[in-house]
């Protein structure tokens, strides 16, 4: 009564292999989305209510210190920067997830970038300076592998 048709499992190996080899993209896009997401986009819109409020009301130099005296005085620019910052490290983790070659850059300039502005940052910027190291460690050992410099 029932025909019974040969199960044929196309494209299960390549699935797998593929899945093994963007395990390190994933888990570097996922601490990119944690950092820009939570940490800059979030950061951003929880600043929002002491502005809706009135700044003079509250003090945000009293919550948020920087090593540099010139981005206290202008938070107003730093959150703005922050909040842009951010939407890019997101647009780039979501690539990286994705398997697209140029939010794969984009995800390495940024990392790059993350760590030459960190010590600027600081105390935030440290972990400013762990999210995105290790991002960046895992995205470049994952792009490399194994190859040597020399063979």
């Amino acid at each position: 009564m029932f025909c019974k048709l040969p199960v044929v499992e196309v494209g299960k190996h390549e699935f797998a292999e593929e899945m093994q080899y963007m395990k390190r993209y994933k888990i570097a896009s996922v601490l990119m989305m944690i950092h820009g997401a939570f940490m800059e986009i979030g950061g951003c819109f929880c600043l929002i209510p002491i502005f809706v409020l009135g700044a003079d009301k509250f003090d945000i130099n009293e919550y948020i210190s920087f090593i540099v005296p010139y981005f206290h005085s202008n938070m107003n620019l730093m959150l703005i920067m922050g909040m842009i910052y951010g939407i890019v490290r997101v647009i780039g983790a979501i690539g990286l997830w994705k398997n697209r070659m140029w939010r794969l850059a984009l995800s390495i300039i940024n990392c790059v970038i993350t760590m030459a502005l960190m010590m600027f940052m600081l105390p935030a910027g440290i972990m400013d300076g762990i999210l995105a190291c290790s991002s960046l460690i895992l995205i470049l050992t994952e792009y490399f592998g194994d190859k040597r410099i020399i063979n």
